[in-house]
């Protein structure tokens, strides 16, 4: 599965305003919200289950980056949204080192394999310190796009 099949690229935050994990995520599914991905309504109990699933296991990976994700009925099909922060926040990594990029993922509850097709995305590129090294860098939604399309067309890079 390629970054463009799932996130949303009207999602993109290059700069979080929040400096803390909770405020991340509100701020990713309410960038879902605003592109027409999530309902209002929808937020909140979405919300309260990415939290509740960082409550139980971290999943700030090391290395500046953090996956917050969730299984929820609100999705119909797999939702990427992902924000930057230059200051980190502190997502309790296994590193104990700030995050930098978060990618949230959001998938519904009966598609398990579109779920790990994503992360199985996700982890490969973010894996490569070339990658992570261009993501930190991506000031505009466009950089971002670009860099993920570039990464979607060479997979190898």
């Amino acid at each position: 599965m390629k970054f463009k099949e799932f996130v949303c690229f009207k999602a993109t935050i290059p700069a979080l305003k929040t400096t803390d994990r909770d405020g991340a995520i509100s701020e990713l599914i309410a960038a879902l919200v605003e592109a027409g991905k999530l309902s209002a309504g929808q937020a909140k109990d979405v919300t309260k289950a990415v939290i509740k699933r960082e409550n139980e296991a971290s999943t700030g990976m090391g290395k500046g980056v953090a996956v917050p994700h969730v299984k929820h009925p609100a999705a119909k099909h797999v939702i990427g949204a992902l924000g930057l922060s230059a200051e980190g926040i502190d997502f309790s990594s296994l590193d104990e080192q700030p995050v930098y990029s978060v990618i949230l993922l959001i998938s519904p509850m009966d598609n398990p394999d579109k779920h790990l097709q994503a992360m199985e995305n996700v982890f490969k590129h973010l894996q490569k310190e070339r990658f992570r090294k261009f993501l930190r860098q991506c000031r505009t939604p466009e950089e971002l796009q670009d860099l993920l399309n570039e990464a979607d067309e060479k997979p190898s890079w």
